[in-house]
């Protein structure tokens, strides 16, 4: 599975891969379970935009990820984190490939005003890089 570009921003990475849409979706939830992460939620975009508004989009999911360990343990620091919880995976059809991304859980910690979460956001981020590195 060779990649195309990998980009990292403030608040996510992303990576271009040559594999299916579908492929890709398959995968990721292979990788985010074996980080301990499940999947809470899913958005189908495509299909919500098109009933929504009747706009056509390529494809596009949003899963809302979660580790319940990090979760539980950013919870006892911070109980409103839960305001920037799950940690959203995207991944969209993007002309012959698929770009699927990560957020960065170490940015939505900025948002609060804690730096006792950093060390859970770090071990996070690393996990959910792990998951777009082995993609």
């Amino acid at each position: 599975m060779s990649s195309d570009t990998t980009t990292t921003t403030a608040y996510g990475i992303t990576r271009t891969v040559s594999m299916s849409y579908d492929s890709a979706i398959a995968r990721l939830r292979d990788l985010l379970k074996e980080e301990g992460f499940g999947v809470l939620t899913e958005i189908d975009v495509k299909r919500t935009l098109k009933e929504k508004i009747g706009k056509d989009v390529d494809p596009y999911v949003i899963l809302g990820a979660c580790n319940p360990k990090l979760a539980a343990r950013a919870l006892e620091i911070e109980p409103d984190i839960g305001l920037l919880l799950p940690c959203n995976v995207i991944v969209s059809q993007r002309g012959d490939g698929t770009r699927v991304g990560v957020v960065n859980p170490q940015s939505m910690v900025a948002f609060t005003s804690n730096p006792a979460l950093a060390e859970v956001s770090k071990e996070a981020d690393e996990r959910l890089r792990r998951v777009i590195e082995r993609l």
